[in-house]
């Protein structure tokens, strides 16, 4: 079904002009997705098929990371990642120009390919856990300062400031916000030792796509080097991962025993930002992990 028509033709066209060098004909353009921030409008041409994503922040800080996660993600994954295009701004408007991914249905080996492309995204490392900058989970500053322990990173990057976000927003009271923090010397024993890997960062079912050879496609990352366990747990949070996707990462860079035991851990990260974004719905899971570990 054909979504709304986006109704400023002149900025699609600029936008166009301004990373593509030329003028291009536009057969048709629609509304594919609106959030609290940015909107998403698929743009069809003569030759080719294009994704704007459009917002009217102050700059183009939240477009620039993802566009950055992209290609870090394209250099170290055989997965598809779409193609970036340009990041600009138009008056008071950014725009993120990236390929249009046409969808198609998942061949045979699809989970397996996913699981393989992942656990090889995965053996990306360097010395220490963070990136070179700060970028976003969804319209959430992701502080990426490096640090050597993982444990620490968790605790300090992770969990802290969100769950410090929260009480300042009300969304939980003082007792809960000191109970939590009661937890992170746990921490230090929970985790196996690993090498940093390159996550994507914020894994669920809706931020993989399927083009239309059958091959799984990478979007919307919030992308840092961290514990690889992270990416999986997240993978379970929502549901949407065939077992085979799990088996096919574990044949080639297995995970240390416990993982499951581990997976409500690493999930109050998400949980956090969800508890941020969409309300108190959240808190009752963010709860039940902090009393298990009391």
């Amino acid at each position: 079904m054909r979504g709304p028509m986006f109704d400023d033709q002149r900025f699609i066209e600029q936008a166009l002009y301004i990373s593509l060098g030329k003028e291009e004909s536009i057969v048709q353009n629609r509304l594919v997705a609106a959030g609290n921030i940015n909107q998403g409008i698929y743009i069809e041409t003569a030759d080719s098929g294009f994704f704007l994503k459009v917002n009217f922040e102050q700059n183009l800080d939240i477009f620039e990371k993802e566009a950055a996660g992209l290609e870090l993600m394209k250099e170290n994954t055989p997965l598809k990642i779409p193609e970036v295009y340009h990041v600009g701004r138009i008056a008071d408007r950014n725009f993120l120009l990236m390929e249009w991914i046409f969808s198609g249905s998942a061949k045979r080996s699809y989970w397996e390919e996913l699981g393989l492309g992942l656990a090889q995204m995965h053996m990306a490392t360097r010395p220490s856990f963070g990136l070179d900058t700060h970028n976003y989970i969804a319209s959430l500053v992701q502080d990426n300062a490096n640090q050597i322990s993982w444990s620490d990173f968790f605790v300090e990057k992770r969990l802290e400031p969100l769950i410090g976000k929260a009480y300042y927003e009300g969304l939980l009271d003082l007792d809960f916000y000191k109970t939590f923090q009661s937890i992170y010397p746990r921490m230090q024993e929970i985790f196996p030792k690993e090498k940093p890997a390159l996550l994507h960062g914020d894994l669920w079912s809706g931020n993989i796509m399927c083009n239309e050879m059958g091959s799984a496609v990478f979007i919307d990352p919030a992308v840092y080097f961290g514990h690889r366990e992270m990416d999986l747990a997240f993978a379970q949070l929502f549901g949407g991962f065939d077992d085979r996707f799990y088996r096919a990462y574990q044949e080639v860079f297995p995970l240390e025993p416990g993982f499951d035991l581990r997976v409500p851990v690493y999930n109050l990260y998400p949980l956090l930002v969800h508890l941020l974004l969409f309300g108190k719905s959240y808190l009752s899971g963010i709860r039940k992990t902090v009393n298990s570990l009391l």
